[in-house]
């Protein structure tokens, strides 16, 4: 089980698999390296490396939650392209995930070959946003998985439609641990507490000045259909700011979609084929 060691001492987990392009997958807030399970089987040409943010997953929990921020977790991916001797990547980044890639781009944008941004953009829906505030850091009352999975189908039903239960067992694997006394969060509840001292009054700045420094870099931009985080006239103005810019709804999907979708897979592969020749 890889791991490699930050400049400030933790212990982050990754994986790496496959051949080719290298594409560094960057998960949400709450989220790790286990959410790019559904698109994994369709990356197998190229090589799929997933990151485990500090305090998510496998990986260390941070002393200090206000190193749990955008710039802090952008040095760990470059730190971690260093440890794998990495000059270029693809950056699937979903929600925070494609936050951390925009933030990267002011400085970094050589070291990005594509970037494919799940169901974010520069500017966030406060609707979602307030969402998101309900939940992060509050393990679910449940004994099980199954009930677990449950509880996620029932709290997305008015934004994910057509979802077996089968694929929202797979999904509160990957968020939840099962545990003797019941279900456990995969990743360090004071996330919360950093969201809270990160954000003004709530909201999250705006990013159009990063996003613009991207402009040259060939990059798509996947939406869910009902998505809270990512309105459909934000997804247009990006359109506007980034000539060529891929862009694709998937329908009966809310925040965020798993990725496999045809429309998902349809924008990552025509990025991934501009980065290769270009």
């Amino acid at each position: 089980m890889p791991y490699f060691t930050t400049s400030d001492g933790l212990s982050l987990h990754y994986t790496d698999e496959g051949i080719g392009t290298p594409v560094l997958c960057l998960a949400g807030l709450t989220r790790n390296g286990d959410d790019f399970q559904f698109v994994r089987p369709h990356l197998s040409a190229y090589r799929m490396i997933t990151l485990d943010s500090r305090g998510r997953g496998k990986s260390d929990f941070d002393k200090d939650y206000m190193n749990y921020s955008l710039q802090r977790e952008a040095l760990d991916a470059l730190e971690l392209l260093a440890h794998l001797q990495l000059e270029k990547v693809v950056i699937l980044g979903t929600s925070r995930g494609g936050l951390i890639a925009m933030g990267l781009g002011p400085t970094h944008a050589h070291v990005m070959q594509g970037v494919i941004l799940n169901d974010i953009g520069p500017r966030i829906d406060e609707r979602g946003l307030a969402r998101i505030f309900t939940y992060v850091g509050r393990a679910p009352d449940l004994q099980t998985l199954k009930e677990a999975a449950a509880a996620l189908a029932n709290a997305e039903r008015t934004r994910f439609f057509n979802v077996s239960e089968q694929r929202w067992l797979d999904q509160a694997a990957a968020i939840y641990d099962e545990t003797p006394d019941g279900i456990a969060l995969r990743y360090d509840a004071r996330l919360l507490d950093a969201l809270r001292d990160q954000s003004v009054d709530g909201e999250i700045p705006e990013m159009w000045e990063f996003f613009d420094s991207l402009n040259d870099i060939p990059m798509a931009v996947i939406r869910g259909e009902h998505s809270d985080l990512l309105s459909d006239a934000t997804m247009q103005e990006m359109a506007q700011h980034h000539p060529g810019l891929v862009t694709c709804t998937v329908p009966d999907r809310g925040h965020v979609p798993f990725l496999d979708e045809p429309e998902a897979l349809d924008a990552i592969h025509a990025v991934m084929k501009q980065a290769e020749t270009s």
